[in-house]
Parts: C-alpha cells; sequence; structure tokens
C-alpha cells in the first residue's frame, strides 16, 4: 500500500460542493438506473490493471495544453455502508489519454485528493478512449482506489453508458465487448454540450472485514 493510500490530510475540505446528479436524483426522487443506492452494499470492486503508479500529486484538474480530449466534468460523494458522508477520504484517479495511452513516465491524467466536509469531490478530466490491453478491448473506463481515513482501499472502475459519444465512437458496442466491465459502475451522465457532466457516489467500508 503506497503512501498517499494511507495518508490524511485537510485539503479536501476547501473543494467546493460538487453538483451532484445524482444527488439532485435523490432529493427529486427520480430513479438511479446505474449507480449504486448507498443501500449496505459496497461499491463493487475491480482489478487494479497493470499500470498504476503511486506517489501522484494531488490535483482536482487533469487538463493541460496536451490533453486535448472530450472533456468530463465529474463530481459525487464518497459515503459508508450507512449512507454517511465521509470527509477526508482519499481518492486516487487515473485513466488514459485521447490516444487510449497512459502516461508510465510522468503523471499526466493521473492524481489523488481528499474528499471536503461533506463527503464530496470533483474532478475535471475527459473521457478517455478505449484501447487494447490484456485483457482485449477495453472500453472507456476510469480507474479508482477509495479509502475512508484508517479504512481498506477499495479499487475500482467507473464506465459510461451506452449512449456516450466520444471521437466519433458510440460506446454501445464498446461496452458490449469488455468482459471486465461492471455497468454497476456506470457513470450518470449529461451532455455532450461542449463536454460531458458527470456524477457517481462511492460506497465503501471504513473498517476491514
Amino acid at each position: 500500500m503506497t503512501a498517499a493510500l494511507v495518508a490524511t490530510s485537510a485539503a479536501g475540505a476547501a473543494l467546493a460542493a460538487p453538483v451532484s446528479l445524482v444527488q439532485e436524483a435523490r432529493v427529486a426522487g427520480r430513479p438511479l438506473a446505474v449507480t449504486p443506492a448507498c443501500d449496505g452494499h459496497e461499491t463493487p470492486a475491480a482489478t487494479e490493471g497493470p499500470l498504476f503508479k503511486p506517489q501522484s500529486p494531488e490535483r482536482t484538474d487533469f487538463l493541460t495544453p496536451a490533453v486535448r480530449g472530450v472533456q468530463l466534468d465529474l463530481s459525487g460523494i464518497v459515503y459508508d455502508t450507512a449512507c454517511k458522508p465521509l470527509p477526508g477520504s482519499l481518492i486516487e484517479f487515473w485513466q488514459c489519454d485521447q490516444n487510449g495511452d497512459y502516461d508510465t513516465a510522468g503523471f499526466s491524467l493521473r492524481g489523488h485528493q481528499y474528499t471536503n466536509s461533506r463527503g464530496a469531490f470533483r474532478l475535471r478530466t475527459i473521457i478517455p478512449r478505449d484501447y487494447w490491453g490484456r485483457w482485449g478491448r477495453r472500453a472507456p473506463h476510469i480507474h479508482t482506489q477509495v479509502q475512508a481515513p484508517g479504512g481498506p482501499v477499495l479499487v475500482t472502475q467507473l464506465y459510461f453508458p451506452d449512449d456516450t459519444q466520444a471521437y466519433g465512437r458510440n460506446f454501445a458496442a464498446l461496452n458490449a465487448s469488455d468482459r471486465l466491465l461492471n455497468r454497476a459502475c456506470t457513470i450518470t451522465l449529461a451532455g455532450p454540450q461542449g463536454g460531458y457532466t458527470g456524477a457517481f457516489d462511492f460506497v465503501i467500508q471504513t473498517t476491514a472485514t
């Protein structure tokens, strides 16, 4: 386990509270088709993959002049299994770029952050590209590790709805061909007027089972 995954920080408290599509749906009483409900069940885990790098920078914005993909503003809340928001939780994100490549020399499209006093996070990034990997063609996805202070680490991957459009592709066929895809980990998405707005709430354990 890396030092970044066991550290705690007050930096997350400075994050602005996100406008979460998931939270809006709950307030309005609308059903959530894909994002797991906070009903005592943890967000499903997934393989970490071979391209995780420790000691990523702390940041909430992955966009740089070299990153020219379809913009995604992702937000959400980290809850425990009793539906209590978890301030100070560590979230690590890493993903491939608009060409389907991971930065293994540096930290482009890699970083970690901490949830604010409401358990909220926000990430400014791009929709990743599909690519061929050791498990065949991978649908676009974002890798994550999530950890409450002092708790176990949840490793998972976030996916996109079938009707997502990016890089001249519709994601339905890409999703259907990815044998690792878990539809319970699909981001709630709105757009794409100039980019997408997405939301995903994590539900994690705070003590080892």
